[in-house]
């Protein structure tokens, strides 16, 4: 039974406990929503403030947990590939059956989404009122139900998992003979995604440049940010990936993972993920300015935020750019 294995049980577990710290969280949350009133002397009020702490020290502590708990899904993926009939590697096992990659999805959504919510704490706790109080915990009841249905798809996941079932491996997903979503982004022109690609982490890193010296339009990174990502995440599949394998039609974006070629993919994803964490965290805080309890603390965070994201995101890009350059594949005279 897949449910025996350590790293499957280990998923389950920390999955169950963030879970439960999420619904007590939401339980503290709503007394909060109807109750809160920083005007008043009440013990009521008194008791909110005090365990407001606690309960935030619990949500980073579960969202930190969320972030491990996403690499150690797709380091789990990557290392059962050897347990299923056409599993190369991580896509073959995600493919087992129909909620491996929803669950994926589901964990980046939740692990973007606690960011912004740590940010948001973070900037709360400075304001001598609380001003965002009722905000963040109005975020909080909305990403409870991604937390819940990620459980729950992540076990429909794991228990339906049968060794016997001929899997599909990346070489038919990744193909540009497919149908989907997959097959699309395979078949896109590798000279147009390239552009694309250079065009947008020259435009993310000057926003997040811009935005760390000026102090202004942290939305504008966020949302840079956020395209930046999609277009990275397209660019692996689409021509980066073929540089590394040195393979003109190898769009896997996880066997970049594997030993064979360095474990580049994680020196990619996990600077990608940060960055892009941390732009839409300064495009949540920075709107926040007039609120004059926050005030300083937002000139002092966002721009060191900003130079953070703009490292990470230099960092994948330069990593990118030499698996590029430092292949031995060519296929300029193809594409133009």
């Amino acid at each position: 039974m897949m449910l025996l294995n350590p790293a499957i049980m280990a998923l389950v577990m920390v999955s169950a406990v963030v879970c439960l710290m999420m619904l007590l969280a939401s339980g503290f949350a709503v007394r909060v929503l109807l109750r809160w009133d920083i005007d008043s002397g009440s013990e009521r009020q008194l008791r909110l403030e005090r365990r407001t702490y606690l309960i935030s020290t619990l949500l980073i502590w579960a969202f930190s947990f969320q972030l491990m708990s996403l690499l150690l899904f797709i380091y789990n993926a990557e290392s059962m590939s050897g347990q299923f009939v056409g599993a190369m590697c991580a896509t073959g096992v995600l493919n087992v059956n129909a909620w491996g990659w929803p669950t994926l999805f589901l964990k980046m959504g939740v692990f973007f989404s606690g960011a912004v919510w740590i940010a948001l704490n973070y900037l709360d706790n400075q304001g001598y009122d609380y001003p965002l109080i009722r905000y963040k915990y109005l975020l909080l009841l909305a990403i409870l139900p991604l937390v819940i249905t990620e459980l729950i798809l992540q076990l429909l996941y794991f228990t339906n998992m049968d060794p016997n079932v001929i899997t599909s491996c990346c070489g038919t997903l990744f193909s540009a003979q497919s149908e989907g979503v997959a097959a699309e982004v395979s078949g896109l022109s590798p000279s147009s995604m390239s552009l694309g690609f250079a065009f947008t982490g020259v435009m993310v890193i000057s926003s997040g440049v811009w935005v760390a010296l000026r102090g202004q339009n942290g939305w504008l990174f966020a949302l840079l940010g956020s395209t930046a990502f999609i277009v990275a995440l397209m660019s692996i599949v689409s021509f980066i990936s073929l540089y590394i394998y040195e393979h003109p039609h190898h769009h896997c974006p996880f066997c970049i993972l594997k030993s064979g070629h360095d474990y580049v993919g994680y020196i990619l994803y996990v600077p990608l993920f940060i960055a892009t964490a941390l732009a839409l965290s300064v495009g949540a805080v920075s709107p926040w300015r007039g609120i004059s309890s926050l005030t300083p603390t937002i000139e002092s965070i966002v721009p060191r935020l900003s130079w953070i994201a703009v490292m990470f995101f230099a960092l994948f890009y330069l990593v990118a750019t030499w698996s590029v350059w430092t292949s031995h594949l060519t296929m300029m005279e193809v594409w133009w």
